[in-house]
């Protein structure tokens, strides 16, 4: 059974920046498709970034050019570096991955078997 448990998160001012990570277990990491999706209070869950077998990274519009994925096989470990945080990235952030080398449409949930618990990021402006 692979499990997935993310850390990193807390509060932080605008403008700030946090490191999100995702660790791996059950499985190797590397060569599946795994994403990071966030929910805020009240809404839907909103793809984030995805990464197709550890090779093409994909990056929702709008944290494109402030967040960046990278991954430390070695380490069974994904991370997302959040730079320039504003209030509407306020939210529980989730890391999943499927059983499959790619998950398309990869901005859909449902495409992922497996889930972490969350961690909040707070941002404060």
């Amino acid at each position: 059974q692979v499990q997935l448990v993310e850390s990193g998160g807390g509060l932080v001012q605008a403008g700030g920046s946090v490191r999100l990570s995702c660790t791996a277990s059950g499985r190797a990491f590397g060569g599946y498709a795994m994403a990071w999706f966030r929910q805020a209070p009240g809404k839907e869950r909103e793809f984030v970034v995805h990464i197709t077998g550890g090779e093409n990274i994909y990056y929702s519009d709008s944290v494109k050019g402030r967040f960046t994925l990278s991954s430390d096989n070695a380490k069974n470990t994904m991370y997302l570096q959040m730079n320039s945080l504003k209030s509407e990235d306020t939210g529980v952030y989730y890391c999943a991955t499927s059983r499959d080398r790619t998950a398309w449409p990869y901005w859909q949930s449902s495409k992922y078997e497996f889930w972490g618990q969350g961690t909040q990021v707070t941002v404060s402006s």
